[in-house]
């Protein structure tokens, strides 16, 4: 299966830098190229894209409204956000948004390439440091939107082995990293995840984070 990917940035120079480096990654293909959120949200409505590789701050229209708008429509494709900052104030709003994680513009070419991969087979990808930082900041400023359905009692109906890959997902691990570091097959922890998005009635696995930490299921350091 080959991913289409749309790269998203205001600098020229940077887009055909991932042009070149992504375009020739087995597996993915550059679907299409804008300079702004607003030229982005208009080719997701042109085109089919799987994997959006969008940068925080451009000018007409940010990565945050872009993702917000994309990730309302009805079969949208998952965003990834590149910022040269990790705790830019942007890429929180971006997560809440519906992004499905965020990798810094220096990382190399595997991180960034199994980024892509990891959030088109449905995982989120941020750095474990980064994650708790992440969270820390985002529960201890009250600017996250709780699991509507009440965290406590959502937790309380998951199995003690949904709740051991809650753990997991919160340390930032992927499907198959959960799958090594509990001895089930990845397809079970695929189950698993998905039993738990329901459950918590979640959008994506940094919602599943974000309730793991506001019910005390998961601390920060």
């Amino acid at each position: 299966m080959t991913i289409r990917l749309l790269l998203v940035d205001d600098q020229e120079m940077i887009r055909r830098g991932f042009e070149m480096i992504l375009g020739g990654q087995p597996g993915l293909t550059i679907a299409g190229s804008a300079e702004n959120g607003a030229g982005a949200y208009e080719l997701v409505h042109q085109e089919e894209f799987d994997v959006v590789v969008m940068d925080v701050r451009m000018p007409s229209m940010n990565g945050v409204e872009a993702t917000r708008l994309i990730r309302s429509l009805e079969h949208p494709p998952k965003v990834l956000i590149l910022t040269t900052f990790d705790l830019d104030e942007y890429v929180y709003e971006a997560l809440r948004a519906g992004a499905s994680g965020f990798l810094l513009k220096d990382a190399s070419t595997e991180e960034l390439v199994s980024a892509i991969r990891h959030i088109h087979d449905g995982d989120s990808v941020v750095a474990p440091s980064t994650t708790r930082r992440l969270l820390k900041r985002f529960t201890s400023s009250g600017a996250v939107q709780t699991v509507q359905t009440g965290d406590d009692d959502a937790l309380a109906e998951l199995t003690a082995r949904e709740k051991d890959v809650v753990r997991l997902v919160a340390q930032g691990l992927s499907n198959a990293e959960i799958a090594e570091a509990l001895v089930l097959a990845p397809g079970t922890v695929k189950v698993h995840v998905s039993n738990i998005l329901t459950k918590l009635d979640a959008r994506d696995r940094v919602q599943i984070v974000i309730a793991a930490f506001n019910s005390g299921l998961v601390r920060a350091n």
